[in-house]
């Protein structure tokens, strides 16, 4: 326990050190909600990876794969071209508009696009924003308690309170700089220690049967990459739920203002492969320690949940400290908190700047002038963390047996289809109109709460539903009606840059 705590504080020092060092860099408020648009790829690539991941990375890929099998590599596929549609299509067209408009977040970006008169996109956006990301960062505190209890034996309520005073030090002093360049540390940390774990593991273990082999000894459906159903409807729609999850990164606001912050339209070629070869790795590594623990800890006659936990979550842990000496443990441990806090850091900035921004400078105080703001900046960033921890609280104690990484894809979900359509229309269709993008976001919005709560209850279909997930057919529906509203209201002027 001695050596855990050793590394993991100084982890937190490096992270500190961080945030006094980006504090430097906070002049403003563009500088504490963009780092001033002056940061370098290296930096936005891997905190793009680092924020798009999230503690569902490590603790819930890893389990998806133990429980999956083979066909869990449908999510590494679907993420792969996420990535790449849009770092190679999307990105640059972004960031150019954004730069044209001089915008510091999302709704600002929407607002100057469209034209808007009024502050109905603003506001829906901008809500859209508060109500999910809080939901997702709750979600991303509540496995930081998790991770506290099953890798360190530490209670899940003090694991909470330290993951939240972490994070919100560093964010607090040093802004989106701290973030993006923490991201960075703890997204290179992320990288290493997925790729070189399964070869750990896999040199370690008795090598009397291969993979294939010994997926097959525990349950052969394991090894069916089109689905481990025999209904084919069922595989299909399983498939498509495990790929469409990379829908999420056309358009998420907390990946998107990234490409605001970089500073030069040519760095994001170069940020594109070292964002394709960081999802490729790390993806596909994390299935495949999934998959090594499934073979290396149950039997045929073992139920897969009662050994490695609901979803999987037990995986790591697991495996880190049957294969790993102390010190690698205690590494590990940073890690997994990596990966949950660099995602916490870029919601709750993105979280703060929706307030600040969005609703407290640009409809009630238009006279405050950027800088006169960062100080407020930081207050609401406190408030917004305080909600985030409240939620993550009442779960633990009112949902005992919660699903926690499924919480987090409806939170990741909700954000993707509340924007991902808006922003990839705005980009490539120039007969969008304002009501159009507000229909898209209302229609995303609510579809997400529809396929989750009511739909996939429904007698018949419900089942497929379930494995289909929310995302895909909320996207789907987003987009269809952004473009019929779009038809009927046109936009006055269709002259876009």
């Amino acid at each position: 326990m001695a050596t855990k705590l050793v590394v993991l504080s100084i982890y937190v020092a490096i992270l500190f050190l961080i945030g006094i060092l980006a504090s430097r860099r906070v002049k403003s408020m563009s500088d504490y909600y963009l780092g001033g648009k002056k940061m370098g790829f290296w930096a936005v690539a891997f905190s793009a990876r680092a924020t798009g991941e999230s503690g569902w990375l490590l603790i819930g890929l890893t389990g998806m794969g133990a429980i999956a099998g083979y066909s869990g590599y449908w999510i590494v596929a679907g993420e792969l071209l996420g990535v790449f549609l849009s770092w190679q299509f999307m990105a640059k067209r972004f960031k150019r508009r954004s730069d044209k408009y001089k915008s510091i977040t999302i709704p600002d970006y929407l607002e100057s696009h469209f034209k808007s008169t009024t502050y109905t996109l603003r506001i829906i956006s901008a809500s859209a924003i508060v109500v999910f990301v809080v939901i997702y960062v709750a979600s991303q505190m509540d496995v930081t308690g998790i991770a506290f209890e099953s890798m360190l034996n530490i209670d899940y309520r003090i694991g909470v309170l330290i993951g939240f005073c972490i994070v919100l030090v560093y964010i607090f002093i040093g802004g989106f700089v701290a973030a993006v360049w923490s991201d960075m540390f703890q997204g290179i940390l992320m990288f290493f220690g997925l790729v070189l774990l399964p070869i750990v593991v896999w040199f370690s273990m008795d090598h009397g049967t291969g993979i294939t082999e010994g997926l097959n000894a525990i349950d052969p459906t394991l090894t069916q990459i089109m689905g481990r159903s025999d209904d084919g409807w069922m595989n299909l729609f399983t498939i498509l739920g495990f790929s469409m999850i990379g829908l999420g990164f056309l358009g998420a606001p907390q990946v998107y203002v990234r490409f605001m912050s970089i500073k030069r339209e040519k760095e994001i070629d170069k940020g594109k492969w070292v964002a394709l070869l960081f999802t490729l790795l790390t993806d596909a590594a994390a299935v495949t320690i999934g998959i090594l623990a499934r073979i290396y800890f149950t039997d045929s006659s073992q139920d897969p949940v009662e050994v490695l936990g609901t979803g999987g979550e037990n995986v790591l842990s697991m495996i880190t400290n049957e294969f790993l000496p102390t010190i690698l443990v205690a590494i590990f441990i940073a890690i997994v908190l990596s990966a949950i806090m660099s995602t916490i850091d870029s919601l709750l900035i993105i979280a703060s700047s929706a307030i600040t921004r969005d609703f407290y400078q640009k409809i009630f105080r238009p006279d405050l002038k950027d800088e006169d703001l960062t100080k407020f900046s930081r207050l609401v960033t406190i408030g917004m963390a305080l909600v985030a921890l409240g939620i993550a609280v009442l779960l633990y104690f009112l949902y005992p047996e919660r699903e926690v990484f499924w919480i987090m894809i409806f939170g990741w979900s909700g954000i993707a289809a509340t924007f991902c359509p808006v922003i990839i229309l705005s980009l490539f269709w120039k007969g969008y109109s304002e009501k159009g993008a507000i229909a898209s976001m209302i229609t995303g919005f609510v579809s997400v709460i529809l396929f989750k709560f009511v739909f996939s209850k429904m007698e018949g279909i419900g089942e497929y539903l379930i494995e289909l997930d929310v995302l895909a057919p909320s996207f789907a529906l987003a987009m269809i009606v952004g473009y019929i509203v779009s038809k009927i209201f046109p936009r006055k002027s269709v002259r876009v840059e």
